[in-house]
């Protein structure tokens, strides 16, 4: 692998139109802030940067939806997230926001570059058209029915329930989110990229040059690849984003697909007047942490949007990590069915790194897996608690109560301690390997295994059975622990920088490089530990977890479909009843409300052998407009019933929900008056 003399890291930038919930993490920030952590403590030249994705079609349907603007959407939760993150120990070097003026800057001069060199084609095609919003529709504008599975509120660009990708053309029934009526196609015009020009490019980078990738992301590329690239429209007619930079756009923006990465590179301009190194230079190595929705775009797309532009330099891995469910379930948003990280540091305060933890130790790397919460409170209590709480707190209780919290001399080892003590360098090895490789599953497995070596060193020495016939080993003995704590508050930084400070609190010690790993001289002898430490863990106990359980339940209950409570079937009737019924089809000639009673209309109806008024309790939910000319199901041989002074001659039959609402009984297809209903 080429030695760079710098890394720049990137995360997906979320979406500011909702909380950042446990998928956000496992997927993308946590593997980037360990592997940025890790960087640091080899005291790398790194920058970590991120921010929010504030353009595009969610924030304006979460704004409609609310009643608000996009601007104030995504105000709340631009602060929203950066204090979840802040809070949970996400190390960015800068958090921006895309609605900046140096984002905007940023995007506008990158566009027009592109276009100067015509790296864009324009074309006019047929886009549907909301002729009663007056406005054309992006894909998440349309809703209809799924030609795969028939759902029937898929969006124009992927239906939510089978997760297929569509095109706004290929829906069943399209219609207008924002006004509800069916769309028109109409003609208007586009900058596209030409993917296609760019496909010799990207299959020789992708498919010779960079076989290192994970599989998943390799070959998700190979399949777009041998399908074959078509341009992409990188503007859109919104209201709400980049202004395309040229005198002939008119209002139209820049697709957040195209201005979203440039997020990157703005964050990182407003960051440091140095970013041009970071973004220019080939010593700078390029990785973008994702999730395996944004493949496509971090490894096809915007390799092609940097290419086109033509001065920057190209990502040298992007390691996506699959999906993350919920309780066997897959997360929505849309249910609320998620852990929301902001939720979560209410509920367990001070408890950051048992969700790091946990996180990590189920990390969907190669394949979709699965968050309990059963499983997280079995993480804490039996490995966090049980294993490295326990492991620190045997040794800091020992040497209070043998050496008044002074580290001890190491004496001279035997051979079970030199292989105690040998052992760690290879840890250093083991870890460093799996986290530049981006298994940090398996690297914290194997960082927690210095503090399984502890155990297993402590119950097989038994300091506290031999002190009184042998004070000299047992000083040996403990010392040789205080090196192992002292290894461990290296080696977890990455991956639990909270519990990390809190070792460093109890050793009374500072930093270490991550080059020390391995020493066991890193606590002088004589050096003072803390006499009456906190512990770095405690035990979940059962009620927390029901109580998560318990809410994850609720709000499942209250997104599941309403069942109606009928009334019970009436008792039998003989069959000789019904017949004695004479039920048929009319039309209503006329209608009118009834006055003083709000409920009534009166209506002459066409009965096919005469015309004859009935009266009928409809004015709630019929006007007399609407129902003139329509065919309904009536009883023609009921007995004439005076109503409000009216002499009714039958009665109009409608279905009645269990809400109340009331349907006409209308013949499917056209049917003369006075047919018989049987």
């Amino acid at each position: 692998m080429k030695n760079f003399k710098r890394y720049l890291v990137t995360a997906a930038l979320p979406y500011a139109n909702g909380p950042l919930h446990i998928g956000h993490l496992a997927g993308v920030y946590i593997p980037a802030d360990i592997y940025v952590r890790y960087l640091r403590l080899k005291k790398q030249d790194v920058l970590y940067i991120c921010g929010s994705d504030e353009h595009g079609v969610p924030i304006t349907l979460r704004a409609r939806k609310e009643g608000t603007t996009p601007q104030q959407v995504v105000d709340q939760y631009h602060s929203i997230i950066e204090k979840s993150f802040q809070e949970f120990g996400i190390s960015f070097d800068i958090y921006s926001r895309t609605s900046k003026p140096v984002h905007h800057q940023t995007a506008s001069e990158f566009f027009k570059t592109i276009h100067e060199k015509n790296g864009f084609i324009e074309k006019t095609s047929e886009q549907y058209y909301d002729s009663e919003a007056n406005q054309f529709l992006a894909d998440r504008y349309i809703i209809g029915t799924c030609p795969r599975c028939a759902n029937e509120n898929a969006y124009g660009d992927q239906c939510e329930k089978c997760g297929t990708s569509l095109s706004p053309t290929e829906l069943i029934n399209p219609r207008s989110a924002i006004s509800g009526t069916a769309p028109i196609l109409k003609e208007t015009s586009h900058w596209y990229l030409p993917l296609d020009e760019w496909e010799p490019f990207l299959k020789k980078w992708i498919l010779e040059e960079h076989k290192e990738w994970k599989p998943n992301v390799y070959g998700q590329c190979k399949s777009w690849l041998d399908a074959g690239l078509l341009p992409r429209a990188v503007s859109r007619d919104l209201d709400w984003g980049v202004p395309v930079p040229l005198a002939n756009a008119g209002s139209k923006v820049l697709y957040v697909w195209f201005d979203a990465p440039i997020g990157y590179i703005s964050a990182t301009k407003e960051l440091t007047p140095d970013w041009e190194k970071y973004w220019k230079s080939e010593d700078t190595r390029l990785i973008h942490f994702i999730g395996k929705d944004n493949i496509v775009f971090h490894c096809i797309v915007f390799p092609a949007m940097l290419k086109a532009e033509g001065s920057y330099i190209l990502p040298d891995n992007v390691p996506a990590n699959e999906f993350l469910n919920l309780e066997n379930e897959k997360i929505s948003t849309s249910r609320n069915w998620a852990v929301w990280l902001h939720e979560y540091l209410a509920d367990f305060p001070q408890r950051q790194d048992v969700l790091r933890y946990t996180l990590t130790s189920i990390a969907p790397e190669t394949s979709d897996n699965d968050f309990t919460w059963k499983n997280f409170q079995e993480k804490n209590n039996n490995e966090l608690v049980a294993m490295l709480g326990n492991f620190i707190n045997r040794v800091v209780v020992l040497t209070n109560k043998y050496y008044n919290g002074n580290t001890p001399e190491l004496g001279i080892p035997d051979a079970k301690d030199l292989e105690v003590i040998n052992t760690l360098e290879q840890f250093k090895t083991n870890v460093e390997k799996l986290i530049e490789e981006f298994h940090f599953r398996d690297a914290q497995r194997e960082a927690m295994n210095i503090a399984r070596l502890g155990n297993k060193y402590l119950a097989e020495t038994e300091p506290w059975r031999i002190f009184k016939e042998n004070p000299e080993k047992v000083a040996t003995i403990l010392n040789i622990c205080i090196q192992i704590t002292a290894n461990l508050s290296i080696i977890l930084e990455p991956f639990l920088p909270f519990t990390v400070e809190k070792i460093r609190k109890i050793l009374n010690i500072g930093t270490f490089e991550w080059n020390a790993i391995g020493s066991h001289t890193l606590v002088p002898t004589g050096h003072k530990i803390d006499a009456a430490p906190e512990l770095l863990f405690s035990k979940i106990e059962d009620a927390e977890i029901e109580k998560q359980i318990e809410k994850l339940q609720l709000s499942k209950m209250s997104n599941a479909p309403i069942v109606p409570q009928f009334p019970p079937v009436k008792e039998n009737i003989a069959y000789t009843d019904f017949e004695k019924l004479d039920i048929r089809i009319g039309t209503i000639l006329e209608a009118q409300k009834v006055p003083k009673a709000d409920k009534l209309l009166q209506f002459l109806v066409d009965s096919g052998v005469d015309k004859r008024t009935i009266v009928s309790g409809l004015a709630l939910h019929y006007t007399p407009e609407q129902m003139v000319g329509k065919k309904v199901t009536f009883i023609a041989n009921l007995e004439p019933r005076k109503i409000k002074g009216i002499e009714s001659h039958g009665m109009i039959l409608t279905a009645e929900s269990p809400d109340g609402k009331l349907a006409l009984l209308a013949p499917e297809s056209e049917i003369q008056n006075g047919s018989l209903v049987k």
